[in-house]
């Protein structure tokens, strides 16, 4: 989903709505109250916010369960995307809010490392280049990134497609040029 309205990236740039997007593209269709255990927050606080990703087309209600007093909540798209290369203060703030959760996520891996298991410990990666590229082979970097992804956003939409054994993974890239040098 490609995001240009100012008025649906500022309703995404809230902290409590991406980790909603993020939990229902992990978990699946889920209630409020699910959500809520799984945020640790409220229940009506989860609600409200639901109801605003709707809004903006983030989030629809799920195919009902048994039970017709739940309403299930599931995302519409796991990729959003947005640009803020116009200098568009929305996409600006949303992309400032979503750094800050991809770095305190990648902090928190550092604490937490030790305590899974070997296996996953030597499988997870950070790692950094600096290569000199022209803007069209940066954008044919990303795209190619998101090629190599693609077989695995397939088991997003698709939980029979997971293998054993699995967990959820995040993977963050960003690319962008380095700020001049100055002599």
């Amino acid at each position: 989903m490609r995001i240009t309205d100012p008025k649906a990236l500022r309703a995404m740039a809230h902290p409590t709505r991406i980790d909603l997007l993020d939990l229902l593209g992990r978990i699946g269709p889920a209630t409020a109250a699910t959500c809520a255990r799984h945020l640790d927050t409220s229940q009506a606080s989860c609600s409200f916010h639901l109801r605003q990703l709707a809004k903006y087309g983030y989030v629809e209600e799920a195919e009902p369960s048994g039970d017709k007093r739940e309403r299930l909540w599931r995302i519409i798209d796991h990729e959003q995307h947005w640009s803020s290369a116009d200098g568009n203060p929305a996409a600006l703030e949303l992309e400032k809010v979503f750094i800050e959760r991809e770095a305190t996520r990648m902090a928190a891996w550092t604490d937490l490392r030790t305590t899974i298991s070997e296996e996953w410990q030597q499988a997870a990666f950070i790692s950094g280049v600096s290569a000199p590229m022209t803007p069209e082979e940066l954008d044919q970097v990303g795209k190619q990134f998101m090629e190599l992804l693609e077989p695995y956003f397939a088991r997003i939409k698709d939980h029979s497609q997971i293998p054993e054994g699995a967990k959820v993974v995040r993977v963050f890239m960003h690319g962008a040029p380095h700020e001049p040098l100055t002599p």
